[in-house]
């Protein structure tokens, strides 16, 4: 991240910093944003729920398998489910891998330290023995290449780690659909302060993973080390997915000779509070698939606004990712109030400046996001 050393006053996004002080967020309050971002987050819940059922599915039941052709069908194989899958009428579960790979490589917290100590390798061989005790094969191959099952588990605890902070994730935002609907929420900063609560809610949540192989269960991530939702898994979220992704391809040249892609992982800005909406739709852009999905679960409410826009429902993909970026600018202020030195409306000088710090190095990296564009 590039610091600019700058008063407050100065800086570019002033404005914003303000507003989280004075207990506002990053999107502007407003009727029409309050509708946009409940009605996106009640389908992202939907989605949500499906993609992390489907991948603590894949963790729990598809781990050491080299070729997981039926991965997608949480265990309930059929053909009619097949043909729907061959025509894509389905849910796009290749976006919660594609997540789950981005928080994998950018790494953070420590889900990531704790994958690379003996402790994991001890508790993944164990795993590896008992899985393909008489497979002379697997066990030969596992002697000729053994960083190649470990890494693979790696991976199957992302898998897990994911869908475990997705479940909360989904429950959270379809029950604040729920207090929408019942009137408790009417504002942007109404939306903000229900994420929090869930957010520290559910903070020290534990991250487990263990698997079961004939009648024993195996701990891959145990309790003991204290992974929690939070910090290991909803902080590397925020950072891989919304701010850093990754460049997409057919829209960035991969050639190291074209310097189109950062050298350093650290500056990426392919993250949701980055993109521009209006490629999506195109091919080889994950977050369409996203956006696909949750075309098929949007209320009415929201998706009655959509058809009274100029292009009405020809760019509806378009419409749907703006307004996923206002829920995400929303996500994020949760975020930056949780993760504060001190309460961003305290009153003593010292505190205050130390906050003013903070929030100048998020103003930092807000400075070529969609941040302006949402409040347009």
């Amino acid at each position: 991240m590039v610091s600019i050393q700058i008063e407050a006053s100065r800086h570019p996004l002033a404005e914003y910093i303000y507003r989280l002080e004075r207990g506002d967020a990053l999107l502007k309050d407003s009727p029409r944003n309050v509708l946009e971002v409940v009605g996106i987050l009640k389908s992202y819940g939907v989605i949500l729920d499906a993609y992390s059922r489907n991948l603590i599915y894949i963790a729990e039941h598809q781990f050491l398998v080299l070729f997981p052709f039926f991965k997608y069908f949480n265990g309930e194989f059929s053909f009619n489910k097949l043909w729907h899958h061959w025509n894509h009428d389905r849910i796009n579960f290749e976006y919660a891998e594609y997540c789950m790979k981005a928080m994998m490589w950018h790494g953070g917290g420590e889900l990531d330290a704790y994958l690379d100590i003996l402790e994991f390798k001890q508790n993944v061989e164990k795993v590896i023995q008992a899985k393909f005790k008489n497979n002379f094969l697997m066990l030969g191959l596992h002697k000729a290449f053994p960083e190649f099952l470990p890494e693979h588990m790696r991976m199957m605890s992302y898998y897990s780690g994911l869908g475990q902070f997705w479940r909360v994730m989904a429950d959270m935002f379809l029950s604040l659909s729920d207090r929408y609907d019942q009137g408790e929420i009417k504002s942007i900063p109404d939306v903000v302060q229900h994420i929090l609560d869930g957010l520290v809610k559910d903070a020290n949540k534990p991250i487990t993973y263990q698997v079961k192989i004939q009648d024993k269960v195996y701990d891959i991530l145990p309790k003991s080390a204290e992974l929690t939702f939070l910090m290991d898994t909803a902080v590397p979220y925020v950072e891989a997915i919304f701010f850093r992704g990754t460049p997409f391809p057919g829209t960035i040249s991969y050639n190291a000779q074209a310097y189109q892609i950062p050298s350093e992982q650290a500056i990426f800005t392919y993250g949701a509070l980055y993109a521009d909406p209006l490629p999506v739709g195109g091919a080889g852009i994950p977050p369409t698939l996203l956006m696909q999905d949750m075309r098929h679960y949007l209320p009415d409410y929201l998706h009655d606004i959509y058809r009274q826009s100029f292009r009405q429902e020809d760019d509806l993909l378009v419409q749907i990712c703006q307004s996923f970026q206002k829920s995400m600018f929303c996500v994020t202020t949760a975020a930056i109030k949780g993760l504060a030195p001190y309460p961003l409306n305290t009153n003593d000088l010292q505190q205050k400046k130390e906050n003013r710090a903070y929030l100048e190095g998020w103003m930092n990296r807000f400075l070529t996001s969609q941040l302006i564009i949402v409040n347009g």
